[in-house]
Formats: structure tokens, C-alpha cells, sequence
């Protein structure tokens, strides 16, 4: 069963911020509702799609569906618009940018413009520039209309679609995470044609790049015993990236899988070993402390969950330009559904050193 790639590009070109996430799920609902028991979407808005729903242990696999973004502020009476972030957004790679304001009249596209090189001063020339010195230009004849089309609080995203790149490649904006969304809704389809042991969630978390506020609330609801968080992980196979600090991470060697205080030891090796039995290639790293991921919000939920964090290798992680490999991205689906498949509702996670 090869990668569901239509899936992939509807996914990552569907623009939908961290709490604008609604454009996103109706995508993610209709794929799950193909093979899932059961699915449903909590107050928060997180997707969760169910196999085997009466099975004693319940494992949860989790990607977060939103994505960083820009927010409208402030509308001058020229009609320029002046924005905020939503989310972790590097000002240095905004100027420039196409974009499309998402507000209530439908989709409205702009640009960020900022002030030409030639115009600055001497002094001023080369500076990182701060977010409220850049503005978005719709056009507008002026505040007047500008303000009948946006308002204050409209969400706004760069552009940027998929497109293929050597080697198996692929580009996109918002490869965080929609990648980690697109895992495992595949997975869940694989274990769909699987007889399963455990009860499989496979959830599409919202508000992560605001504090994993999704996982939070959708693992308090499902109180699993397992939790797997998918995400992206810093590639360090380019220049500028120091491997002392990072580590050692390529893309088109395999999924990541994370060692560390964030991780159950058991549910770790469990997963090394499945996907040394099945052959598929992937990469470690170390975790000396909590992620900055749903597999922290999972971990820590209740009474505690055993938790594992699969990562897709990225270059270039927030930026209109993010690049994985369908290889790694392949082997990531293949090791939590050879995990899942794998598991018995009599194993014991407790750590043991």
C-alpha cells in the first residue's frame, strides 16, 4: 500500500492556523470516517478516528493539524494591514511573501511588503527587520474598503504548496505538522485491514504551536495507556546546523525515533525492535528533557502515559519552504503500524532501568 500523496497535497495546501483549524479537519474527518469505528471531534476541535474502540488497552497516536501563521492587528487608512504572529514565525523570512488573509468574505490575497533597500538609510541596511515593521498590501484603494474585506483577528498564511524536489523530496509550507497529521491517518488505514489486540486513536491535535493545548485535552478524554506522537525533527544534513549540539539526522535515512526523559524505555525498545524485524530504516537521538511536542502534553496526562515521539525528519522548520523525504515519511507509517499491530493488552511499560 503505497502513500496516499492527493491526501498529502489537500492537507498541507489547506491554510489553517493554530485555532483557525477548521478548514483542516473537515479533510481529516472524511479520510478517517473511510475505515475508522468510530469518529468524532471533541469541543476543542480534535479529530479522532477509532479502531476496535472496545479492546482493553487503548493506544493514541497523535499529529497536531495546525500550523504557525500571522493574525491581523491594525488597518491604516491607506489600507495597509499590520500583523502579529500565531505561533513561533521568524520575522526574517516574511518580507516578500504572498500570502492569503482568511476572513469572513473569503480568501483575500496580499503580499508583505516592507520598505525598498534603495530607500533605507546606510545604517539601516542588512538589520533583522521586527514583525510591525512589515505590512500586508491587498491592494486596497484604501481603509475604507481594505476594512470591508479584513478584519482585526483574521488569520493569515503564507504561501506555499507542494511541490517535488530531487530524490524523493518534497517542499511545502506547513510540513509541521501536517506530516505528523498525514502519518498517521495513513496508519490508520493500514490497521484498519490488520486484527488488532488494542483499541488504535488516531488523532489530529489543534493548538500545539500554542502549548499543546490539543493533546492536552483529547488524551485526557481518551485516558490511554499508550500515547505516540508524530512530528517533524530538525535534519541537521545541511550547512549551518551543528551536529555536536542536534545530532546526527538525515533526511532519507528513516524516520527519527527519541530517546530520553520524554520517552518510556519499554515502548522504545519495543518499537527499535519491530521496525528491525520489518526492516525498515531509522535514526535515534537523544532527549535529555521534555520535547517541545504533543508526546510532553501525552506523557504527563492523568496518571501517566507511555509515550514515544516518531519525528519526520525537516529542513528549513518554519519557513514557507520545509522539506522532508516520502522515504522517512513511509518508514514512519510503517513503524507505528508494525508497533500497534504488535502490541497486547498484557505488556507492562513500567520502567525499569
Amino acid at each position: 500500500m503505497g502513500l496516499d500523496l492527493d491526501l498529502l497535497k489537500r492537507l498541507v495546501e489547506t491554510p489553517s492556523p493554530s485555532g483557525f483549524e477548521g478548514r483542516i479537519r473537515e479533510i481529516i474527518k472524511g479520510e478517517m470516517e473511510k475505515v475508522a469505528h468510530e469518529v468524532r471531534v471533541d469541543l476543542h476541535g480534535n479529530v479522532m478516528g477509532v479502531l476496535n474502540p472496545q479492546a482493553p488497552m487503548r493506544v493514541m497516536a497523535a499529529g497536531h493539524c495546525d500550523e504557525i501563521g500571522l493574525m491581523v492587528k491594525y488597518i491604516d487608512d491607506q489600507g495597509y494591514i499590520y500583523f502579529s504572529a500565531i505561533g513561533g514565525i521568524d520575522p526574517g523570512v516574511l518580507d516578500g511573501q504572498r500570502v492569503r488573509i482568511l476572513s469572513r468574505r473569503g480568501e483575500i490575497e496580499g503580499v508583505i511588503g516592507k520598505k525598498p533597500i534603495h530607500l533605507m538609510e546606510e545604517k539601516d541596511r542588512g538589520k533583522p527587520l521586527k514583525i510591525h515593521q512589515l505590512w500586508i498590501d491587498i491592494g486596497a484603494s484604501g481603509g475604507e474598503e481594505a476594512r470591508d474585506l479584513v478584519s482585526p483577528g483574521d488569520p493569515v498564511v503564507v504561501e506555499g504548496r507542494l511541490t517535488s524536489l530531487l530524490n524523493n523530496l518534497v517542499v511545502a509550507r506547513g510540513f509541521d505538522d501536517r506530516i505528523g497529521v498525514f502519518v498517521v491517518v495513513e496508519a490508520l488505514k493500514r490497521l484498519a485491514q490488520r486484527r488488532l489486540q488494542v483499541s488504535f486513536y488516531a488523532v489530529a491535535t489543534v493548538q500545539e504551536e500554542l502549548g499543546l493545548r490539543g493533546a492536552r485535552t483529547s488524551a485526557f478524554s481518551i485516558d490511554p495507556q499508550v500515547g505516540i506522537a508524530v512530528d517533524v525533527g530538525f535534519a541537521t544534513d545541511y550547512p549551518e546546523v551543528e551536529k555536536k549540539v542536534v545530532g546526527d539526522v538525515k533526511l532519507g535515512k528513516g524516520p527519527i525515533l527519541h530517546r530520553g526523559a520524554n520517552i518510556n524505555p519499554v515502548l522504545s525498545r519495543f518499537m527499535e525492535e519491530m521496525a528491525r524485524e520489518k526492516g525498515i530504516e531509522y535514526q535515534l537521538t537523544g532527549e535529555p528533557r521534555a520535547t517541545g511536542t504533543d508526546a510532553n502534553a501525552i506523557q504527563i496526562t492523568r496518571g501517566g502515559v507511555a509515550t514515544a515521539l516518531v519525528s519526520i525528519p525537516n529542513r528549513y522548520m518554519h519557513t514557507p519552504v520545509e522539506v522532508v523525504s516520502l522515504k522517512d515519511v513511509e518508514g514512519a507509517v510503517g513503524i507505528i503500524t508494525e508497533t500497534v499491530a504488535g502490541l497486547t493488552p498484557d505488556m507492562d511499560f513500567t520502567p525499569l532501568g
